[in-house]
């Protein structure tokens, strides 16, 4: 009876230092994003964590806090930094005035297409590796948005008639489109797009089809030009020490979720554009290609703006454009 008893004792020990083995040896990673979690965009980072999860065997957890729950997008980048979130989803433009190079594809009309926006991101990839990895952080993989038009409760015509127009801004950018045709820059968050559209805070903005679908902007507004401005992308970034602190096969298993995570990414942005302009359009929105005038205002607005990335951006912006034209 003793010798059970020990030999319980013993069995219960080991298990319980198994149990505890077994939860040292996991571990848990917070990815803050900004869009809705039926977003594409988050859909893609739920597919990335559960591929992550089964690679290695529930040893790394990754959970996704869609909508702006955990940190604010312009925040994420910083809390990922600094180690309050390990991995998390950036708009790169939004980071213009720290770097450059990080707005390339927020440019209106350098790159407008998803074949030219592939092109862009080869040429810009071992920058932003480089310059990731000199901020503590690893660049795992990106996705663009659809091709950006113009939303707006009148029509439009030209760039004139956007002047004086409360126009949503969200990144430096788009900021600049709006000084350059006059109208007023007013800063929206993805999460407060139908709100601000709704109260009349926002009038206008220059955003994809996907963005106006999760925020069912049918509601409130009635047009939208198919300029394909440009594709912007969102970027997933992990701090280095987190991925460092990993062991080399979840290292690896993370890496492959990542590479598999952008094809399956491009594909849904394509996928989402199409749909999303059926949505606009079911929902009474008007999709209209821009006249002849209006194209011919944005394209001015786009070598200005080009321009003056150039004279920030310097040998290595000027690098860079050269790199993405060369046939």
């Amino acid at each position: 009876m003793i010798l059970s008893r020990r030999t319980l004792a013993t069995a219960l020990a080991f298990a319980i230092a198994g149990m505890t083995t077994t939860a040292i040896a996991q571990t848990k990673w917070d990815l803050p994003a900004a869009y809705p979690a039926t977003n594409f965009h988050s859909v893609t980072l739920t597919e990335f964590a559960n591929d992550v999860d089964k690679a290695t065997g529930g040893k790394l957890k990754i959970t996704v806090h869609a909508g702006a729950s955990l940190f604010k997008a312009p925040e994420i980048k910083r809390a990922v930094q600094g180690g309050q979130a390990q991995i998390g989803e950036v708009l790169l433009a939004n980071f213009a005035n720290e770097w450059p190079i990080y707005a390339a594809d927020g440019l209106p009309f350098l790159a407008d297409s998803y074949d030219e926006a592939m092109k862009l991101y080869k040429a810009q990839k071992p920058l932003l590796e480089k310059k990731l990895s000199s901020e503590g952080m690893m660049l795992l993989y990106a996705v663009p948005w659809p091709p950006q038009g113009i939303y707006t409760k009148k029509p439009i015509n030209s760039a004139a008639d956007l002047k004086g127009i409360k126009w949503r801004a969200y990144s430096p950018a788009t900021a600049r489109i709006a000084e350059l045709v006059g109208a007023q820059p007013v800063t929206v968050q993805a999460a407060e797009v139908s709100q601000a559209f709704a109260t009349g805070v926002a009038e206008s903005m220059m955003s994809s089809g996907s963005t106006g679908a999760d925020s069912k902007l049918y509601e409130h507004v009635k047009y939208w030009y198919d300029t394909q401005a440009w594709l912007p992308k969102d970027a997933v970034i992990v701090n280095k020490k987190a991925f460092d602190a990993l062991d080399k096969p979840t290292q690896d298993a993370l890496l492959k979720a990542a590479a598999d995570a952008e094809v399956r990414g491009w594909a849904a942005s394509k996928k989402t554009n199409t749909d999303s302009l059926a949505k606009l359009k079911a929902g009474g929105m008007e999709i209209l290609q821009p006249s002849a005038a209006l194209k011919a205002d944005m394209k001015k607005v786009g070598e200005t703006m080009l321009a003056e990335w150039l004279a920030k951006a310097g040998d290595e912006g000027k690098a860079l454009v050269d790199a993405f034209r060369k046939p």
